[in-house]
């Protein structure tokens, strides 16, 4: 073998290591496709301290499937970002885990014709957000039925609404706090306190820490939900 042959197999070599190197320390792949995207780019993101992080990136040219890899050490919130040639970014949160989630979605609908298939935790949250979109459905009715009677100056009317969307937050609250403490062996139940109802009553809060299995407490958001609650009561 001439010194090219064995220099050529050596950078062989070293760029299949680096290959494996990497496809390893990947544990989580989403594959999906965007019908009807044909140029953008998709991005893998996640929650930085102060900044969304890019995990992954792939640009989209033709055809409109797509992989996407990181490596995470357990289940925690990811986005897929679809960035298009016009400017726009648009996101779809879900609970990601070890191994392999799909999303199929459209360009049309970016979010709402989602279908996600992967972690159990994401089978959580899907079943929390379809209640809440009916809460918020909910709510918009009252914004419009507001905005309409504030355009005739009817004051009762106003009234009653407003009463009607207190109420309608007390009732999104106490679904949530009830969903969370049913839920106590999932990642999602810390998330939802954190996230969902951050100004509740502490003691409904403390209650839902209190309520985690112990596995779940000593995960991510477990351990974040923890250091809000010392927080909290350090400033007492």
């Amino acid at each position: 073998m001439t010194n090219l042959n064995k220099a050529l197999s050596l950078i062989i070599l070293a760029i299949i290591t680096v290959s494996c190197g990497n496809d390893n320390a990947s544990n989580f792949t989403l594959k999906g496709k965007v019908k009807g995207l044909k140029k953008g780019v998709v991005y893998l993101q996640k929650d930085g301290d102060s900044s969304i992080v890019d995990l992954d990136s792939m640009q989209i040219v033709g055809e409109p499937e797509f992989t996407l890899k990181a490596d995470i050490e357990e289940p925690i919130l990811l986005y897929l970002k679809l960035f298009k040639n016009d400017g726009e970014e648009h996101y779809i949160p879900f609970f990601a885990n070890k191994g392999v989630t799909e999303i199929n979605t459209t360009l049309k609908n970016f979010n709402f014709d989602a279908e996600i298939n992967g972690s159990k935790q994401q089978k959580v949250l899907e079943e929390y957000t379809k209640v809440m979109s009916q809460f918020n459905n909910q709510n918009l009715d009252i914004i419009e039925a507001s905005f309409m009677a504030q355009k005739e100056k009817d004051s009762l009317a106003v009234d009653s609404l407003s009463k009607r969307s207190e109420t309608l937050l007390k009732r999104k609250y106490s679904y949530t706090i009830q969903f969370t403490l049913n839920n106590n062996d999932s990642e999602v139940a810390p998330y939802l306190a954190l996230y969902e109802i951050p100004s509740a009553n502490p003691i409904f809060i403390d209650s839902v820490y209190n309520g985690l299995t112990d596995d779940i407490k000593k995960s991510y958001y477990g351990k974040k939900l923890k250091q809000v609650i010392a927080e909290r009561n350090s400033e007492k």
